[in-house]
């Protein structure tokens, strides 16, 4: 990057970080450190919300996504909408009315101490991992900038987040979500428009689109009912709508967001407001993608987006075999760019019978280019069988470093990085309410001051973030970053629903039969996802209904103690 870039992003970074910090001054109690007094309005709910979803995953690893995979990872948000509807009649008002910290203290009241912790529990496990790989993916473009280990770039970008979330609590992590979405959402406006001025000067946008989709690269709905395919739109109307009720609704990370509101009313805004705007911003985001794709039809793309590994297999054994590919791949680079040129012209003054031609010639070449890649990474793993040969999660990264202007490269740089900050803070800000006020509070200190929780909230949002930076070290393992975080909530978020949903509307079952249901359902729903029984989205569902099928079959042969009723 040049010194220009440099400016922009630093300039930028500690203009969130000041900037939240200022305006969290006077945090000096617990309620105002986890819930910022509960004074924030709607707006600022509800893009805490969007930002709090939007980490440097989203920003990184979505434009990749739909580069190899096309946009139908839009349809995992369809049931979104949906769940916020649910969530402001039913879920917002329980929540205000009982003035808790935490989603999790309604569950000792309507159950047991041992449900409220198992389910605290089994937030802190799924937040703790996730967290850790909104951390990771930052670091890999510091590392990709500066050349530097991946290890200490991790290292670093979890210590600046750690500073300000630990010094203004909820309040800082709400105003610098704010400042940060509006950086945000003008950053990648600027992208999409980039990428299509830098494409040949006879593609037009129109044009653009219709390669993306001769391509497959536009390919939204899919209406097929398939439970081995991840993205279909009944996939994301309902193993989404079971994912979003659970993330909004239980997630301490999304609850602690809007207990921030000023009342009710403003916290069902800001919810409804994320709805709204949420599939509409995931859309722009991978359409950037499919453009990106459309611009390495013209442009000679890496055979491998990850430098890394790129200097790892050229530093090899098989360095010779790889640079072979590689020149094969930038001759098919050239052909592809050539046959994309002849369909753009067909699609202009020729036939319906040319367009078909050239189509099938381009995907051709694309076909030819893609085995390419996959005996590329095929020899990286002969070479070391450690390689992370999924590199969609540079693809975007990379675009922005070789082709945009000085200034803007710092910009969204700049933007990918406060994505990160934003989710990682809030992370970090739940992680250490939960443990504050579900485990510490209640089980080993109960009678402190305070300032005593206070000074013990900020301590474990220090705890917390070691642990997160720990997991990040080893989140190379874990492919694609933005179907990594959400394959790991999902396993972990249908289990917890279900004890949420038994709560709420099966007054007849106790703490004693659902503390083993949730046990039962968790167990089932790990053992469906490791022998691969079906796609991801779909073990919300399977988890949520397990826990209440098991209740019911349990109810009969588990009597409540006798506190329970």
């Amino acid at each position: 990057m040049s010194y220009i870039d440099w400016i922009v992003l630093i300039s930028t970074l500690l203009l969130i970080v000041l900037y939240g910090i200022y305006k969290s001054r006077g945090s000096r109690n617990i309620d105002g450190f986890l819930l910022a007094n509960q004074s924030l309005p709607w707006y600022h709910v509800g893009l805490s919300v969007m930002a709090t979803q939007a980490s440097a995953i989203t920003f990184l690893s979505a434009p990749g996504q739909a580069y190899t995979d096309g946009m139908r990872f839009v349809q995992f948000y369809f049931g979104l909408p949906v769940a916020m509807v649910v969530l402001c009649i039913t879920f917002v008002p329980i929540f205000h009315r009982l003035k808790v910290y935490t989603a999790y203290e309604f569950l000792e009241n309507r159950f047991d101490l041992k449900t409220r912790a198992l389910t605290a529990f089994l937030f802190l496990l799924q937040r703790g991992l996730s967290t850790g790989i909104t951390i990771y993916a930052p670091s890999i473009i510091l590392s990709t900038i500066l050349g530097l280990d991946i290890r200490a770039t991790t290292l670093f970008i979890g210590f600046l987040v750690i500073i300000y979330t630990v010094y203004g609590g909820t309040k800082a992590v709400s105003y610098t979500h704010m400042l940060q979405m509006g950086i945000i959402f003008m950053g990648m406006f600027v992208a999409g428009y980039m990428v299509v001025h830098l494409l040949p000067e006879q593609v037009t946008f129109v044009d653009a689109l219709k390669l993306a989709g001769k391509s497959g690269r536009l390919n939204v709905v899919d209406w097929n009912f398939d439970l081995s395919n991840r993205y279909n739109v009944w996939s994301g109307l309902i193993g989404g709508f079971f994912l979003a009720l659970s993330y909004f609704g239980t997630d301490q990370s999304q609850v602690g967001r809007y207990l921030s509101a000023k009342s009710v009313s403003e916290s069902r805004l800001g919810l409804i407001m994320n709805g709204l705007v949420k599939i509409p911003m995931q859309f722009l985001i991978l359409l950037v993608g499919a453009l990106v794709f459309v611009f390495y039809l013209f442009h000679s793309a890496p055979l491998q987006f990850n430098p890394n590994e790129r200097n790892k297999i050229l530093q090899s054994e098989h360095a010779a075999e790889y640079l072979l590919l590689e020149k094969n791949y930038n001759e098919l680079s050239i052909e592809k760019g050539r046959q994309a040129e002849h369909l753009v012209s067909a699609m202009h003054t020729g036939t319906e019978q040319q367009v078909e031609i050239h189509r099938q010639a381009l995907n051709d070449a694309q076909h030819k280019a893609d085995n390419i890649r996959k005996a590329s990474k095929e020899l990286m793993m002969k070479s070391d069988a450690s390689s992370d040969t999924d590199d969609s999660n540079y693809v975007f990264l990379t675009f922005v470093t070789s082709y945009l202007p000085k200034g803007l490269i710092g910009l969204l740089i700049a933007i990918i990085f406060l994505a990160s900050m934003g989710s990682t803070a809030s992370g970090l800000n739940s992680l250490a309410s939960t443990t504050v006020v579900d485990i510490y509070k209640r089980l080993i200190y109960k009678n402190g001051s305070d300032h005593h929780y206070l000074s013990a909230s900020r301590w474990s949002t220090i705890g917390w973030g070691v642990f997160c930076m720990i997991v990040a070290l080893f989140a190379n393992r874990l492919g694609n970053l933005i179907e990594a975080v959400n394959i790991l909530g999902s396993l972990f978020y249908g289990t917890i629903l279900g004890i949420f949903l038994v709560a709420f509307y099966f007054k007849q079952i106790k703490g004693q039969v659902v503390f083993f249901a949730a046990l039962i359902a968790e167990a089932l729903v790990i053992m469906s996802y490791i022998f691969d029984l079906t796609a991801f989205l779909w073990l919300n569902v399977i988890g949520c209904a397990l826990v209440i099928m098991i209740s019911f079959m349990l109810k009969p042969f588990i009597k409540p103690r006798p506190d329970q009723g």
